[in-house]
């Protein structure tokens, strides 16, 4: 049996796996490990690749994950196929130097430290060539954390760090959110205790090979992490996304009113018509790409999933519109009937489409 698991979640990493299995080598010479490749099917082969040097290499193992993607629900799979009393995770690119793994596990053996971060921001520590506006974005989403930590990490961001079984499974049987890219921040958030940690320096690198996936769906599921965070026991994340795209909807719905309406003329009925499927599709295309973009219907399933979605919230509409007229009826405030309505047709269309158009 292992005694450290070393998981890297990959998506388009081919060329970056020798050199990593390699350096991997180097640093834990003497040390009982395997490393694990959690590969959400990327295009450029990377299962194959993995699976190719693990022929050569039994200390090298592949998970090819079909139909989901996610660095934290892809580093979550790989530490429970793993059998090693201490896991590791770190990216594939080399950016994360091989190196500390070794000072990583001699301070976990002690018994004392529930995990080990590898920190850019303690003394010996560098972020390499992060540009300024990198540089602003992290330190911008490190403030945001504080409202979900119960630790003070100088890098939160951190995507490099090692910890207990014990632990692991601690934060995993509290409810880890399981979102997006920042699963540091996630097992901070959800340990039933806080966690005993260590943070040790080390300068990032630049990457060896491919391109970083850094891109503004990022900073949308580091929000979507946080939300469910501070409000995932009472309200499910999505829905609050779900309703959020819904009120940008609203704006839609009345600008495309307003311009056929008024500016090109054409009859009220119409004119609300055009604007509410436009809302619709609207609405359709941005929840498709943030709030299900773990579920995102491409292809001929697009098509069909719009049908669906705006065939629900025809309902949905129906249904805000006849609570909202059965209640203001029975003389309650036109304000309430109006919310009550709103509320209604939103709980629909966000149970529907979940089960319809965004099914698992």
């Amino acid at each position: 049996m292992p005694e450290l698991t070393v998981v890297v979640p990959t998506f388009n990493e081919a060329g970056n796996l020798l050199a990593l299995a390699s350096e991997v080598e180097r640093a834990l010479a003497g040390i009982d490990w395997e490393l694990l490749i959690v590969d959400d099917d990327s295009p450029d082969g990377t299962a194959d690749r993995a699976r190719e040097l693990a022929q050569g290499n039994s200390r090298l193992r592949c998970v090819q994950r079909i139909g989901r993607r996610g660095v934290a629900s892809a580093c979550i799979e790989g530490m429970l196929a793993s059998s090693a009393p201490y896991v590791a995770v770190m990216d594939g690119d080399l950016q994360h130097d091989p190196a500390l793994l070794r000072p990583m596990l001699d301070a976990l053996r002690g018994g004392r430290i529930d995990i080990v971060i590898g920190s850019r921001h303690v003394a010996g520590g560098g972020v390499g060539e992060f540009s300024s506006h990198r540089q602003r974005i992290s330190g911008l989403a490190t403030r945001l954390s504080r409202a979900v930590l119960k630790a003070d990490l100088t890098d939160p961001m951190s995507g490099y760090f090692m910890l207990t079984r014990q632990a692991l499974m601690q934060c995993l049987r509290s409810g880890v959110s399981a979102i997006g890219y920042k699963i540091l921040v996630d097992l901070f958030a959800s340990a039933p205790r806080p966690l005993r940690f260590v943070e040790l320096p080390y300068t990032f690198r630049a990457r060896l090979a491919g391109q970083s996936k850094l891109d503004s769906k990022v900073v949308w599921d580091y929000l979507m992490l946080l939300a469910d965070k501070l409000v995932g026991r009472f309200v499910p994340v999505r829905f609050l996304a779900f309703s959020a795209v819904g009120g940008l909807g609203v704006g839609v719905h009345l600008a495309v009113l307003a311009l056929a309406f008024r500016g090109l003329a054409v009859d009220f009925v119409t004119a609300q018509i055009v604007a509410t499927l436009v809302a619709m599709t609207f609405n359709y295309i941005v929840n498709n790409a943030l709030t299900y973009r773990d579920r995102r219907r491409r292809g001929w399933g697009f098509v069909t999933g719009w049908l669906s979605f705006t065939l629900a919230c025809s309902v949905g509409a129906f249904a805000n519109v006849g609570i909202a007229a059965w209640l203001f009826e029975r003389q309650t405030f036109w304000v309430v009937s109006a919310l009550s309505g709103v509320l209604v047709g939103a709980v629909w269309n966000y149970a529907v489409t979940s089960v319809y158009t965004w099914r698992k």
